[in-house]
């Protein structure tokens, strides 16, 4: 899969309130470019606590669920977006099935 705003999460990962999950992260990257899904049932194949949102709105837990990240999967073009990144309470505070890419 190709993680698209790749660079955009990595620098999050860099600043002080998310520095602890720069290695989750970051084995998060390097399973999804490596993952081949068709659709959200495969997904959930290998991460079974995902949050399957809508057609292509999903929530991944991060370090234990300390963090969440919202992407949008576009399955037929191989293509994850990142759309959010928090912690949990920082997630508490949102809605993950309209946030967009400028929120």
């Amino acid at each position: 899969m190709r993680i698209i705003k790749e660079k955009t999460l990595n620098e999050f990962c860099k600043l002080a309130k998310y520095k602890q999950a720069e290695g989750s992260v970051r084995s998060w990257i390097y399973e999804v470019r490596y993952s081949d899904w068709n659709n959200a049932r495969e997904l959930k194949l290998k991460y079974a606590s995902a949050s399957i949102l809508n057609s292509k709105r999903v929530v991944f837990n991060i370090k234990g669920n300390e963090y969440r990240l919202i992407v949008d999967i576009e399955f037929k073009l191989k293509m994850v977006f990142i759309v959010w990144f928090g912690t949990h309470t920082e997630y508490d505070k949102i809605d993950a099935k309209t946030i967009s890419y400028e929120d």
